[in-house]
Formats: C-alpha cells, structure tokens, sequence
C-alpha cells in the first residue's frame, strides 16, 4: 500500500475513527495526468477551506472515457493511476487519494459526505455534475480560481511541438 492512497472503504473507515482529524473534510476530483504548478496551486487553496483534503482520482478507465484518444495525440492517461495517485498523496495539502472508476464523484461524495466540495474556477456549478447531489447533502461547492492558466493538454501539446489548434 501506498501511504495515503485508499480504497473508498478505508477511507471511510479512517474517518469514521478519528473524525476530528478529518473534518471539516473537504473533497475534490480529476484526473491529475501531468503534476503542474496550477494544480499545486489549486490544491493549496483548497486545503485552505478545511482540515483535511481529500482527493477523488479518476482511474485509467476513466480518465480514457473523459479524453478520448485523438489522432496524434498520445493516449491519456500519461501517467498510470498508481502512479498519479502517489505523487498526489505526496504533496502537502493532500491528506488522502482514492481512485474512482464512475464517470462522476459522486458515489464518493455521497458516500464520504465532505463539508466542502471543490473544483476550479474554470467550472459553473449549474454545468457541475455532482453539484445537485452535494447540495443536496448539505455540501458547500466552492470554485476556486485558476492562479496559474495551464493544462495537462497543452503541455503535452508543447512537448510534440503542436500549436494548441493544430489537430493533426
């Protein structure tokens, strides 16, 4: 096992035995291929918002759902998900990694009940997906603002020496 990556079960267990350490528990999700400053960033700021952060990682699967293969782009992820998964669990602000295969987070919200639920500023909470099931536990959903404008796309596009609207 990796220190800090759970399953969901494990998880639950470890915040049902000790929920002062956890709580208030504040939950966030993505696919996190390629570690980059503005995910740091994002990650700092959320932790901000409570005592402990919790990140849901999308799987492999997942993550292959979300962005399709494109012709002269390498297939996502980049990076396996053991591997995403502790590097996360290895940045200060993250208390705990669990890796999810749903297209949505929400089973883990659902089942994890956080106080604050988390995601870019570059999101709208009426386009959110888990936004209804979060507000109707009782979650607060904040947006954080994007510090550093950078993506995992567009360094892998900079890498093969693509401009970000060439599709070949």
């Amino acid at each position: 096992m990796i220190s800090g990556v759970y399953t969901l079960t494990e998880l639950e267990d470890a915040i049902a035995a000790d929920p002062l350490l956890w709580r208030p528990l504040v939950f966030t999700n993505g696919c996190f291929d390629i570690i980059h400053a503005g995910h740091v960033r994002y990650l700092q700021a959320a932790k901000a918002l409570g005592r402990s952060l919790v990140v849901g990682l999308n799987s492999d699967a997942s993550v292959q759902a979300i962005k399709p293969q494109q012709l002269g782009f390498p297939s996502r992820p980049i990076v396996p998900e053991m591997q995403r998964a502790e590097v996360l669990a290895a940045l200060k602000p993250v208390a705990a990694v669990v890796i999810f295969a749903d297209p949505t987070a929400n089973k883990l919200i659902e089942r994890l009940k956080p106080n604050i639920y988390v995601k870019g500023g570059d999101y709208l909470i009426e386009t959110l997906p888990e936004a209804p099931l979060a507000q109707a536990i009782g979650c607060e959903i904040c947006l954080i603002e994007v510090e550093v404008p950078s993506s995992t796309t567009a360094l892998i596009n900079r890498i093969l020496g693509k401009s970000c609207t060439d599709k070949s």
